[in-house]
């Protein structure tokens, strides 16, 4: 019994991994587990009766946590734009772009997962529509399956990390910081990541052209009628947004100071980055709209149908990541607004129906009640593991480790990555995160650096063999058996399981140099933060002492500084007007010490 009194936290957390690995639900494994050793807990005197009494109380803080709800609304905004039929125009029109030089398919299918990830926030909804519309054509025009089914899984997944990525909601709200800074923060990490993918496609291009072909010149439809493929048009449009953009993000302060009346020295970089690009993409849009109406011919057939298949999922973007940078919108207002523009979008290509927003309507409430079935539980295993010290045993046995910051970081990353060959982010977040993240408060790093970090690191749960989430979406959509090619007219081989698998390697080494990346260059993830102005709190108090008892026409008697009227101020220092008024004396401090 005394062992067990002392050692309670550990064969607790021993208890848990032992519910899972029998295969019971994570969501009932968690609360079993904090109910069963609760009631253990309670009989040996550890922890007393009224602690359950706060179980409702945590369950309804849960139901009124205004954060968890964009959850349901960007799943339910990925979902219509899926079924929408959004993903196959940028498919087609991206890979008839991309098409004519080597690897142009595979580049194709990251730049459109990228945009899928920044729009739809969801891994299975972009794995399967890029596997269902990619696979057969890359197959088709002969490129390596193993090549093929890693770059899907691998885009698929960047919806992971790059905003407005559900896993970084949940991060956010078990460690306590906003959800919007959080997003800042993994916006530059999802981009390098996108980068190394298709720096991955270019060298196989340069040192494998056989496992990238480019695509015959007879399936390339994207041409004008005097058969010329139009990409220059294309370029000379992109370089002259390109050069807009550049401009208006050099003078953003100017602009700044123009629209407000009063002086901007500094402009937040992910405001500056939001603001130049929608000024780009509504550049080329008022352009491609003029050339359609009035039929001048300035642009060609590709730069025009391009401008307008990419225009609805940036619009889309500008509308929930850059309202939440912005600041105009919370996280869930940003959802919300984005859930309301998919159905626009929806409306607007006539592809809206009953029955596709009866579909996206139903698997967003069954995410929804996964994850708050799941956070139920971990908010009861939680209680008790704080009731038995179980934070503080964490504590002890994470700040013990070799080499302080950097040895605890590196036994977390691998213990995270080992976790996710069996849990999903989810279950990750839910039980390692609200453990991990005291211990790195209490060793100085920063919660949001951290956050993205293991975001990272638990985006390589979807790409484990032989369990990562990922590859069976793809498994699942991928030919399992030889098939007659409709346009070929040639029998395709099928896809099998390890290729699947051996595929996703070199992309999961990708990620994993990513985790590397940012440990060692943490300003990959800090460079999208605001820094905030810091102020020295002694020396506003010394001088809120040194105002107030002259403003308070306090008597000389009781002054202690009476007769000294020529001590408290410094030479030159023209605080006397100001001692009058105390609020406006600390209000120049202020503003001198942040000039």
């Amino acid at each position: 019994m005394e062992f067990l009194t002392h050692n309670l936290a550990p064969i607790m957390f021993a208890g848990l991994i032992c519910f899972l690995l029998v295969g019971f639900p994570v969501a009932f494994s968690l609360g079993a587990c904090g109910l069963f050793f609760a009631f253990i807990g309670i009989e040996l005197g550890v922890l007393p009766e009224a602690l359950l009494q706060a179980v409702p109380l945590r369950i309804f803080g849960i139901m009124q946590n205004d954060t968890l709800l964009a959850i349901p609304f960007f799943t339910l905004m990925g979902l219509i734009l899926e079924r929408s039929g959004m993903a196959e125009d940028l498919l087609d029109t991206i890979g008839q772009l991309f098409g004519p030089i080597r690897g142009g398919l595979a580049l194709a299918v990251i730049f459109v997962g990228a945009l899928l990830a920044a729009t739809t926030g969801v891994v299975a909804a972009s794995v399967i529509s890029m596997g269902l519309i990619s696979l057969p054509i890359m197959l088709r025009y002969g490129y390596d399956r193993r090549l093929a089914a890693g770059v899907i899984a691998a885009s698929g997944t960047l919806a992971q990390i790059i905003p407005p990525s559900l896993v970084l909601i949940i991060i956010a709200d078990q460690m306590g910081r906003s959800v919007g800074d959080m997003y800042k923060g993994a916006f530059l990490p999802g981009l390098m990541l996108t980068g190394f993918y298709a720096l991955y496609v270019i060298l196989l291009a340069i040192f494998k052209p056989q496992w990238v072909p480019a695509i015959p010149p007879e399936a390339r439809t994207l041409r004008d009628e005097n058969g010329k493929s139009g990409v220059t048009s294309l370029l000379v449009l992109t370089g002259i947004c390109v050069a807009a953009s550049m401009y208006v993000a050099k003078n953003m302060a100017a602009l700044h100071t123009w629209w407000s009346g009063e002086t901007v020295e500094r402009v937040a970089l992910d405001e500056t980055i939001v603001v130049a690009m929608c000024f780009g993409v509504a550049l080329a849009f008022v352009v491609a709209s003029v050339n359609k109406i009035t039929r001048l011919g300035l642009l060609s057939k590709a730069a025009e149908r391009v401008t307008f298949v990419l225009i609805p999922p940036l619009l889309l973007i500008f509308l929930v990541l850059g309202t939440i940078f912005l600041g105009v919108a919370t996280p869930t207002e940003g959802g919300a607004m984005g859930a309301l523009g998919a159905g626009i979008m929806a409306i607007i290509r006539g592809r809206l129906s009953f029955s596709l927003l009866k579909q996206a309507v139903t698997t967003t409430t069954k995410l929804s009640c996964f994850v708050v079935f799941i956070l139920v539980g971990a908010t009861m295993f939680g209680l008790t593991f704080q009731g038995v010290d179980g934070p503080l045993w964490v504590e002890h046995l994470l700040t013990g480790l070799p080499g302080g910051q950097l040895g605890f970081l590196i036994v977390v990353n691998i213990m995270v990555f080992f976790l996710a060959f069996f849990l999903d982010f989810f279950e990750l977040s839910f039980i390692v995160v609200p453990l991990l993240a005291p211990v790195a408060n209490k060793l100085g790093i920063d919660l949001i650096w951290f956050g993205v970090l293991l975001a990272v690191n638990m985006q390589t749960s979807f790409m484990h063999p032989p369990f990562g989430f990922a590859l069976f979406y793809l498994r699942s959509v991928a030919p399992a058996k030889e098939y007659l090619d409709k346009v070929t007219k040639k029998m395709i081989a099928p896809v099998t399981t390890p290729q699947i698998y051996w595929g996703a390697i070199p992309f999961l080494v990708i990620q994993l140099m990513m985790v590397g990346l940012i440990i060692a260059f943490p300003g990959i993830v800090s460079s999208g933060l605001d820094k905030a102005e810091v102020y020295d709190l002694d020396k506003v108090r010394m001088e809120m002492e040194a105002t107030m008892p002259d403003a308070a026409g306090a008597p000389e008697a009781t002054d202690p500084t009476a007769g000294m009227e020529g001590a408290s101020a410094a030479p030159g220092d023209a605080a006397a007007p100001a001692a009058d008024d105390p609020l406006k004396a600390l209000q120049d401090s202020m503003a001198n010490e942040k000039k």
